[in-house]
């Protein structure tokens, strides 16, 4: 017989996969005569939990193992920040004596079948981590039916309630339109469809925080959107160009760049652009020297796997959200005083 899951407990005792993990976990919310019925079959099924921090044979302790799951239009087009998460994480969790092991997202599975990712389905991960904000309904799924710890980097939702690690988006952004301001700029347009990630959303707040401080008016055809439903990247100039552009990410100001230099503009000297990230490298627009504000990639990892290791010892604990601060990074396109 192979592994026993407990997705098979739980189609046994009549359950949900999370109660199982709640039963076995010994987390509160499952009567006594449930939890024994479930711990009675589990031991007859001869499931046995992955390995969990328990000593072996030499003394040592066994090594966790934390799936990271990353969906497949990410790595696509931010290839080199979500990358790099990836290797900050799994770095860390070296240190930590954790083995990480990756799994991309299929598109099919996030947005139609919902099929669990094979390490969750195999039972062979104590934990997973979720790099880039993916589908809600899948994230449901998973909660329903994973059974296992989860935290998310670089997104959270409000409605589920759990771990989570993010840049500060809502001040990072602040502080590049702040940027802006300094150095006389007055008419000011963003870029970036503000409905696509929760990152996104937040960093349109923080550009319209400072644009209402200086008691900006914020002109719709200075709203750019820079991308379709399907996530594909793609937008156009307005006719009457602001002086300044804050853009979501330095993918975006990049391309907005070459758009510019497309149709004569000189950039810092005509418009001025400032990004976000600081952590791409996209064919075609690495030379490009964008005024950004530069994500701790590190502290999000290391918080991540932190916040990881303290659910898998203890799964009583309350998820929390984490704003991981970064820093403002002067380079050449903006235009200076």
């Amino acid at each position: 017989m192979g592994k026993v899951r407990l997705a098979d407990i739980a189609e046994q005792v009549g359950t949900s996969t999370v109660t199982v993990h709640n039963a076995l976990s010994g987390t509160k919310g499952v009567s006594s005569e449930l939890r024994a019925k479930i711990l009675e079959t589990a031991e007859k099924m001869g499931y046995r939990r992955p390995s969990s921090g328990q000593k072996q044979e030499n003394g040592q302790e066994e090594a966790w193992k934390i799936g990271v799951l990353i969906a497949e239009n990410y790595l696509a087009h931010y290839s080199t920040y979500y990358w790099k998460l990836y290797q900050e994480l799994s770095l860390y969790a070296t240190e930590k004596r954790c083995y990480t092991t990756i799994e991309v997202l299929k598109k099919e599975m996030e947005k139609r079948t919902l099929e669990l990712p094979m390490i969750v389905r195999n039972n062979s991960i104590d934990g997973l981590i979720i790099i880039g904000e993916i589908d809600k309904r899948y994230v449901r799924e998973l909660y329903k039916n994973a059974g296992i710890p989860i935290v998310f980097v670089d997104f959270y939702d409000n409605d589920i309630v759990g771990d989570a690690v993010i840049a500060d988006n809502f001040y990072g952004m602040y502080q590049m339109t702040e940027l802006l301001f300094a150095q006389g700029f007055r008419e000011i347009g963003f870029v970036g469809s503000i409905y696509a990630t929760s990152s996104i959303m937040d960093r349109y707040c923080g550009y319209r925080k400072a644009m209402l401080e200086h008691r900006r008016e914020v002109l719709s055809e200075w709203i750019i959107e820079d991308r379709d439903e399907l996530g594909q990247v793609g937008f156009d100039l307005p006719k009457r160009l602001p002086e300044a552009f804050v853009c979501n990410c330095d993918l975006i100001a990049a391309i907005l760049i070459k758009k510019l230099k497309e149709k004569g503009y000189r950039v810092p000297e005509d418009v001025s652009v400032v990004g976000f990230d600081n952590y791409y490298l996209y064919p075609g627009y690495g030379e490009e020297k964008i005024t950004t504000y530069e994500v701790n990639t590190r502290a999000m990892a290391k918080v991540a796997v932190d916040k990881m290791l303290k659910r898998l010892k203890n799964p009583r604990k309350t998820g929390t959200l984490e704003i991981i601060s970064g820093q403002v990074v002067l380079k050449k396109s903006v235009k200076l005083k």
